[in-house]
């Protein structure tokens, strides 16, 4: 039986329309008088500061109104999808009132959101209330043919003249109902647009408060910091393959050296014992071997290398003392850094789920879309999993930041928790 989602879609249409109402009615309303105050107050602060008050005052005022953007900023990402990026410069800690107070002066992303908070008292204030005109306006001409034209003309020979309603002139019933058709085509176009027109609120907030460097300036702190936990892990990553060298496999090819030595001097004296040190000899290569693969599985295993990414996470679920399901939906291979990377941190994340989690079942998913790598580990454990310093999920996160990848963790008392990696990349 087919359902018809016509009236679904209406609803919804109008559920979106009311709600951009009620949210152009709460910025218009709201942001009116705060802009007006931290206008004035930055103004004032500012004069403030060749007898010494605004240097006190000025942080603090400066700082009022970067809070104020910063929720237009997440309203705008939350209710349009419309990212308008920051790029504040960092203040020295411990900074005296002078340095902090010109510090944030020659901010170019303070300045400009100073210089927004006049367009939002004007323009942002316009097209704030606009989507509730648009939708409201039409109400008031549906309301005319009911009598309401009566109110507005003083009567039916319209003692204060006709009432005009857009470009009709309303004065009888005959009128009224032209204007109530007036109003219904208005109430369509206000269906249609008014999601839009918030749109159009958020983009000119962007234009002023957004700026074609604060994206590059994200984009290269971003950069910076990902290089220095790159070389920060490369540089551990070598420290612990010197140490695993030294303390394991070199140590067993000395002492096997050793016996060896002794063989070679027992060998026509007591060839008994020389056969109990050849014994040991070759029990001590084996676990050199063993201990030299395990070495070189750890810096790149060998099934990722030959069967990718898929079969290897596969292959590190069976060795989990934990049942674990794999579901992998990848129509290629990834670039081999970007494979490593994501191999580590999907082995990272379900140690933390064995250790820590006190799960019966892990799920892994594993599948390419929209150019993006996303690898999903959930398990049915005690929860509480939260991405903070010491922790292993810190390093994942460092780890997937050298490709511009993402970390999201949900992880509730109680569990389950979900820990999502996404990596942009492109399968050959």
């Amino acid at each position: 039986m087919k359902t018809d989602t016509r009236d679904g879609g209406v609803r919804a249409g109008a559920r979106e329309m009311l709600l951009t109402v009620a949210r152009g009615l709460a910025l218009a309303t709201a942001m009116l008088p705060i802009a007006i105050i931290c206008f004035v107050l930055t103004f004032l602060s500012v004069g403030l500061i060749p007898i010494g008050i605004g240097l006190v005052t000025t942080p603090a005022v400066l700082t009022a109104v970067r809070a104020f953007a910063d929720v237009r900023r997440r309203l705008a990402a939350e209710w349009c999808g419309v990212e308008i990026r920051a790029a504040y410069r960092p203040l020295p800690e411990g900074a005296n009132p002078w340095t902090r107070t010109f510090g944030m002066l020659r901010d170019p992303q303070v300045r400009r959101d100073v210089l927004w908070l006049p367009v939002d008292m004007t323009a942002g204030f316009f097209t704030a209330l606009l989507p509730a005109v648009l939708v409201l306006y039409p109400l008031e001409g549906l309301a005319l043919p009911f009598g309401l034209w009566r109110a507005m003309t003083g009567g039916a020979y319209g003692e204060y003249g006709p009432y005009w309603y857009g470009f009709v002139p309303v004065s009888g019933q005959a009128t009224a109902f032209a204007a109530a058709a007036l109003a219904a085509v208005l109430l369509w176009v206000a269906y249609r647009y008014a999601a839009r027109l918030m749109v159009v609120h958020f983009r000119l907030t962007r234009a002023v408060l957004g700026s074609g460097q604060a994206e590059l300036t994200e984009r290269v702190r971003v950069l910076t910091e990902t290089r220095r936990d790159a070389v920060d892990v490369s540089a551990a990553e070598l420290r612990r393959i010197e140490r695993d060298l030294h303390d394991g496999a070199q140590a067993r090819l000395v002492a096997m050296g050793m016996d060896l030595g002794t063989v070679e001097a027992l060998v026509e004296k007591d060839p008994a014992q020389a056969k109990l040190l050849l014994a040991q000899a070759r029990r001590s290569s084996a676990e050199a071997l063993a201990e030299l693969r395990d070495l070189v599985r750890g810096i790149h295993p060998p099934v990722l290398a030959e069967r990718g990414l898929g079969d290897a996470v596969r292959a590190l679920a069976l060795r989990l003392p934990v049942p674990t399901e794999v579901a992998v939906e990848l129509p290629g291979r990834a670039d081999a850094p970007v494979e490593s990377a994501a191999y580590f941190a999907a082995s990272e994340v379900l140690t933390n789920a064995v250790k820590h989690s006190g799960a019966d079942r892990i799920w892994v998913d594993l599948h390419h879309a929209d150019g993006l790598l996303r690898i999903t580990v959930t398990d049915d454990g005690r929860g509480g999993a939260a991405v903070g310093a010491g922790s292993g999920l810190a390093g994942v996160e460092r780890r997937l930041g050298t490709f511009d990848g993402v970390l999201a963790v949900s992880s509730p008392a109680g569990g389950p928790t979900m820990v999502t990696m996404e990596i942009p990349c492109a399968l050959s």
